[in-house]
Order: C-alpha cells, then sequence, then structure tokens
C-alpha cells in the first residue's frame, strides 16, 4: 500500500483550501438540517420558506467570509 502521507509543502494554501471547505460545509450544514429541522417541527409546507430564509443566512455567512479573505489577501499584498 503507498505511503500518501507527505509533507505540506504551501501550508498557506492547505489553510485557505479548509477553510473553503469548512465554509462550503457550515452553509450546506445550516441549509439541510435547517431545513430538516423546520420540516419535523412545523411542517413541511413551512419548511420551504424556512429553507429560503435559511439559504438568505448562509449567503450572508458566505459573504462575511469572503469580505474577510479579500482584506486579508489585500493586507499581505502590503
Amino acid at each position: 500500500m503507498p505511503d500518501h502521507s507527505h509533507p505540506i509543502s504551501d501550508l498557506r494554501k492547505h489553510r485557505r483550501l479548509e477553510d473553503r471547505r469548512l465554509v462550503v460545509v457550515i452553509i450546506l450544514f445550516i441549509v439541510i438540517v435547517g431545513g430538516i429541522a423546520i420540516g419535523l417541527v412545523y411542517g413541511w409546507g413551512l419548511a420551504a420558506a424556512g429553507v429560503v430564509c435559511l439559504i438568505g443566512g448562509a449567503a450572508l455567512f458566505g459573504l462575511l467570509w469572503l469580505l474577510l479573505s479579500v482584506v486579508e489577501r489585500l493586507l499581505k499584498n502590503q
């Protein structure tokens, strides 16, 4: 069996990739689990409206992450 454990050469690039993956997982978790929870508590008809609101909240989270990423890159270039 080949050994895939090699040292990471660019830690900043690796951290950015992991941050991006984590943001995607968080957004999907908010929308999917939140939608299921709303559906179980209030019914599946209202879950559709709830998912729309959750998508809006997840979009705000994504925009905040994007803004902070842009600021971080701008500060690195100075």
